[in-house]
């Protein structure tokens, strides 16, 4: 794919965390408001977009239990649809929510939402008592064991090495930073400070094209590849190109996060994805297999 980088998300491409951030998500949920949504819900979310941020995606998705608990009539694939027309993300959910109530159910949905309570939670379910007590500062309320044990690892050992060979590799993802170190020890990837972005790295977050260009930046790369598990990773790619046409950037995406089988397939494609593999370990076959003449996404 006549690449000179590759950059690597972290989520659903690295490690799997259907059983850590994913459950965390819906198990936070339940814990503050006594309801929640189901696992398989989290995806309509990530396709609205906006929500690389997963502790905005648990405050969108109290703010939905909330709402139909004061007479919302509007589907989880009907709110996220709207959320998505309105430019997605949790601002674009309380849009949403704001505008289909009334204003005494409106007052109460704003009154009951606590997205700091959320984050709390989130991350004392996620971190573990201990690692939320070390990671936080903070004494935590609850005795967990952490989420973040049950996330096994995707990346093998051999396709960074064969990745590392041939190619620069950096590291693009939502995490915040502490979190990001802990799963890429848990893969073994060894990646500079200088080749990463982490949450604490940039505020706008994916799609935002702005890391993706740092890093080409600083491989001095003409051209990158990125690889997600979600429309925002790609769409990433694609506003990378559009913000920095001198260099050539393909977004692949996995099918190991949320976006699975042919429809997710056909998902990446709708979003511009140069290719759709079936894990991480298959990249470096992609890389060397595909024409290096072929279009890129944006084209």
């Amino acid at each position: 794919m006549n690449a000179d980088a590759v950059v690597l998300d972290v989520d659903g491409v690295l490690v799997d965390v259907a059983d850590s951030y994913r459950r965390a998500i819906v198990e936070t949920v339940a814990h503050v408001y006594d309801d929640t949504i189901e696992k398989a819900d989290i995806q309509q979310f990530k396709d609205a977009g906006g929500f690389n941020n997963d502790w905005e995606l648990t405050d969108a998705a109290a703010l939905y239990v909330l709402a139909r608990r004061e007479g919302l009539q509007l589907s989880l694939p009907s709110f996220t649809d709207r959320v998505a027309a309105t430019g997605g993300g949790v601002s674009a959910a309380e849009t949403v929510v704001l505008d289909a109530l009334g204003p005494a159910e409106r007052e109460r949905v704003m009154s009951e939402w606590d997205p700091d309570r959320l984050r709390e939670v989130f991350q004392q379910l996620y971190l573990g008592s201990e690692l939320y007590r070390d990671l936080a500062g903070a004494e935590p309320d609850m005795d967990t064991a952490g989420y973040i044990n049950d996330e096994p690892r995707i990346l093998a050992a051999e396709t960074i090495e064969a990745l590392e060979a041939r190619y620069d590799v950096g590291v693009l993802t939502g995490r915040p930073a502490a979190e990001a170190d802990i799963a890429l020890d848990r893969v073994g990837l060894d990646v500079s400070a200088e080749h990463r972005f982490t949450m604490d790295d940039w505020d706008e977050g994916k799609p935002d094209p702005h890391a993706l260009v740092t890093l080409a930046e600083r491989f001095d790369a003409d051209s990158v590849v990125f690889v997600g598990d979600t429309l925002d990773d790609i769409r990433t790619a694609v506003n990378a190109a559009e913000a920095d046409p001198d260099r050539t950037y393909r977004g692949v995406g996995v099918l190991t996060g949320g976006l699975t089988g042919e429809d997710g397939r056909r998902k990446y494609e709708r979003a511009g994805a140069a290719a759709v593999i079936d894990a991480v370990n298959d990249l470096p076959e992609l890389l060397d297999g595909v024409d290096s003449e072929s279009e890129p996404a944006d084209d």
